[in-house]
């Protein structure tokens, strides 16, 4: 009973790791990825001190699903005026435990982006945009509030973070009729497969876990990214485009937003566990701290969320697929000031229909020094 025990908790742990605030957005709403940040869902005994787990996790998704509000417009697919964007992100995550509650993360992103589109061209010709490297780095203190006979039935952690601006917000690619006379321009990407934003942020997270028995686990985590910043000087040319979005000419450093709940269950059959959750994800029309002048596409995604893995010792396999069931592109700061009875406004996003996380993890345990017996 107590390697079933261990075991699920494993799982659960790399799964809290891998899986979590995996978010960079379904689509043109610019949710960036987090993973790792909230870090190692460890109970009682599992995580000691000097303990390291080492964690890498690719994600992919391809939006083109357009929405107003929660109103989905078929028409751009049928008249194939969507916007498509695919996304492919490789997460580095290193944890160490300093005690059975604190701990530390350290995370770095890359992603590769491609976006295709005919209204940022001209409108006459559909091209694609792109944009790589390294995206913005997390750095974590957490720390667990149960230990030992206290954290038997569940534990709570609460963690802060520092995210740097190391990823490309200016990141440019080639646009095409849209100089003088119809010539291409090298200008900067939208925003939304831009690397980075710009902003030193804080990341405010929380996670836990609670024993249901019957070897269930009901596992949780959100974070809230609070970016003071307002805006980070790229230029996005939309005031070209229409002149009411004038205020929308430079990019602005937005909030985000996620919490993750499901449930756990160990099969005991060579080390495979699967769970059942829902996610929602999102960036805010205002922020907590500073203005919301810039442009934003506001908007948030709800989904169901099936996962998988598998481990053997202390390396764990796992694999997520959070399918969206609620997709809603809410009115910016720019719709709600430039509507008029007459002319109602509210700005489109595109949407994926489902991401995908592939994770492995592996979990380094401090040796204990050897103990000799005096005769």
């Amino acid at each position: 009973m107590k390697n079933r025990f261990v075991t699920s908790i494993l799982l659960l742990w790399f799964i809290s790791i891998a899986s979590e605030n995996q978010l960079k957005a379904q689509g043109c709403v610019a949710i960036r990825q987090f993973s790792g940040v909230g870090n190692a869902l460890n109970q009682g005994e599992l995580l000691q001190t000097g303990d390291w787990n080492f964690v890498t996790n690719y994600r992919y998704f391809r939006s083109f699903r357009h929405f107003k509000g929660t109103h989905e417009e078929p028409d751009r697919v049928a008249n194939n005026t969507e916007v498509i964007n695919w996304s492919h992100a490789v997460d580095f995550t290193i944890s160490y435990a300093f005690n059975k509650q604190w701990y530390g993360v350290v995370s770095l992103p890359f992603v590769y982006n491609e976006r295709s589109s005919l209204y940022e061209h001209g409108r006459t010709e559909r091209h694609v945009s792109y944009s790589q490297g390294i995206a913005d780095v997390r750095l974590g203190l957490g720390y667990w509030l149960f230990k030992e006979e206290k954290a038997k039935n569940g534990n709570v952690a609460f963690g802060l973070n520092l995210k740097l601006p190391t990823g490309k917000y200016d990141a440019r690619s080639t646009f095409y009729n849209v100089g003088p006379e119809g010539a291409p321009e090298r200008r900067p990407v939208d925003q939304s497969i831009q690397p980075g934003d710009g902003g030193v942020g804080l990341i405010v997270d929380m996670q836990g876990l609670q024993f249901l028995g019957k070897e269930f686990i009901f596992f949780y985590d959100g974070f809230y990214l609070i970016n003071p910043r307002e805006t980070n000087g790229t230029r996005t040319f939309r005031e070209t485009l229409n002149p009411v979005l004038s205020n929308e000419s430079i990019m602005a450093v937005p909030d985000q937003f996620a919490f993750r709940s499901g449930v756990f269950k160990s099969l005991f059959l060579h080390g495979l566990g699967i769970s059942l959750g829902g996610r929602a994800e999102g960036i805010p029309v205002r922020d907590l701290l500073g203005g919301d002048a810039g442009f934003r596409r506001p908007g948030y995604v709800i989904s169901i969320e099936p996962g998988i893995s598998y481990m053997i010792d202390n390396l764990t396999l796992n694999v997520s697929v959070p399918i969206a069931m609620h997709r809603n592109r809410t009115r910016s700061v720019t719709d709600i000031a430039a509507s008029t009875p007459q002319n109602y406004r509210h700005g489109d996003a595109a949407f994926a229909d489902y991401l995908l996380n592939i994770g492995l993890a592996w979990r380094l345990v401090k040796k204990e020094a050897p103990v000799f017996n005096e005769f």
